[in-house]
């Protein structure tokens, strides 16, 4: 008998959330993702990491404020690369091994961003960081996210949320009746305008019949559950209610 495949996924996580709130970096808060990421590693998760950089930059405030907008996007991701080497670092601290590929060439401190290797990587059981996003700019990180998994044949995205924790019907922080879901569909929440990710990502995560699991990381222990398949958060895909009926 041939062993099974190994779970293969793709972790977002906000630059946000390693600013623990604030400008900056929280050294805290990243060693303990980190700690959780090397945890699902070392069971046999394969794990790639997409960071966001809004601790340090966002384009898009950045243009509104009179920077070209394209300039701005750029300034955006030298910032996750930034949150890359800090994750890089606390990751290989906690005895896992890690690199970082960056899609802007700076060969001094990441690899260029080649998925074959991000992928021989993983099967070495390193972790893979994808900074400088998608090294053009007007595209989110969230839209990289999903580019990056798909590409490395990740069988799930998984987006980490800081402050709340999963696909609501409404915000729950305005509307007391807002309602978690469990299950959501590409379509519905493209119809509905649901703004947990952006729109784009959730066209080409629905278009390749990628799974989107969203997740809040608050909790202590959740980043390692969702690596490790645990049913947390929302899921969202083409059809989760005929995957609800076959669990």
């Amino acid at each position: 008998m041939s062993a099974p495949t190994p779970r293969r996924v793709l972790l977002k996580v906000s630059g946000e959330a390693f600013g623990g709130g604030s400008i900056g970096l929280d050294p805290s808060v990243v060693r303990n993702i980190a700690q959780q990421i090397a945890e699902a590693v070392r069971q046999g998760v394969q794990v790639a990491v997409v960071v966001g950089g809004g601790n340090f930059f966002r384009g898009a405030e950045l243009s509104r404020s009179g920077l070209d907008r394209s300039r701005a996007d750029y300034m955006g991701m030298l910032g996750t690369v930034m949150n890359a080497l800090a994750l890089q670092d606390f990751i290989e601290q906690s005895g896992v091994p890690c690199r970082v590929q960056s899609a802007i060439s700076m060969q001094q401190v990441a690899e260029p961003y080649i998925p074959l290797r991000a992928i021989r990587h993983m099967e070495k059981g390193r972790v893979v960081v994808f900074g400088a996003g998608a090294g053009m700019p007007f595209f989110s990180t969230d839209t990289v996210s999903a580019q990056r998994a798909l590409e490395t044949h990740c069988t799930e995205l998984l987006v980490a949320k800081n402050g709340v924790d999963g696909v609501y019907t409404d915000d729950p922080r305005t509307n007391p009746d807002a309602r978690k879901l469990s299950y959501v569909s590409y379509g519905d929440a493209l119809a509905q305008g649901l703004k947990v990710v952006d729109a784009a990502a959730f066209a080409l995560s629905q278009e390749n019949g990628l799974n989107m699991r969203i997740f809040g990381m608050n909790e202590p222990g959740n980043v390692t559950a969702a690596l490790l398949g645990e049913e947390i958060g929302t899921l969202v895909s083409v059809a989760p209610d005929k995957q609800k009926e076959q669990q």
